[in-house]
């Protein structure tokens, strides 16, 4: 844990509710007294938005697995660089939209057998973890139609369909049971307010 801050990410498959979660909890906190910083990944600074846009748009066969964990790789350096790493430091709490944990499942396990490769370049260009992450576990079929029915422009994961939903809510369940220190799992197929709640209970007693 950095000194007078926490980071606490969340990770999920696609239309697993994090992004509506990470606000609600982001807006729990501030009403209770807590400076908040909350941002996203692949983005969270202005090198790693126009980043963003390379990877999440266009054809599911755009880049390659290799050329993927790059790009995120180089987006996260420069977030951190110029959001995580400064507002751990004024001690504020950093909430964010997927971390290394999405990396090592998108292109280090479903694309591809490549994790040893993103941890390898997460150890030489990231060096930091969470200090809790909070997983939200979804049925695919339903979390692929969530993601399906918003029609944004960044739909390339989700165009790669429902077969790689399954493995990786399969490899998010491993990886919560090989970093169960950091990892808590909360059932996404709760309603919206419980699972609010859920979180909101975990995260408190983090805090406290």
């Amino acid at each position: 844990m950095t000194a007078g801050g926490r980071f606490i990410t969340f990770e999920g498959i696609d239309g697993s509710g994090k992004s509506t979660q990470i606000r609600s909890l982001a807006d729990s906190l501030r009403v209770a007294g807590y400076d908040v910083v909350l941002t996203r990944e692949p983005g969270g600074s202005p090198g790693a938005e126009e980043i963003r846009r390379l990877v999440l748009e266009g054809d599911p066969d755009r880049w390659s697995a290799e050329t993927e964990i790059l790009l995120f790789t180089a987006a996260r350096r420069d977030h951190l660089e110029r959001t995580i790493l400064p507002a751990l430091a004024r001690g504020q709490i950093v909430l964010c939209d997927r971390f290394a944990d999405s990396t090592r499942m998108y292109q280090g396990l479903s694309r591809g057998d490549l994790r040893d490769v993103v941890d390898q370049l997460h150890t030489l260009m990231i060096g930091r973890e969470p200090d809790l992450t909070i997983l939200i576990d979804m049925d695919p079929a339903i979390g692929l139609a969530r993601a399906k029915s918003r029609e944004t422009a960044e739909e390339r994961f989700e165009d790669f369909g429902q077969a790689l939903q399954e493995q990786m809510r399969a490899g998010f369940l491993a990886l919560a049971r090989e970093f169960p220190d950091r990892f808590r799992k909360i059932d996404g197929a709760q309603g919206i307010d419980a699972v609010a709640a859920d979180i909101l209970a975990i995260v408190e007693a983090e805090l406290a």
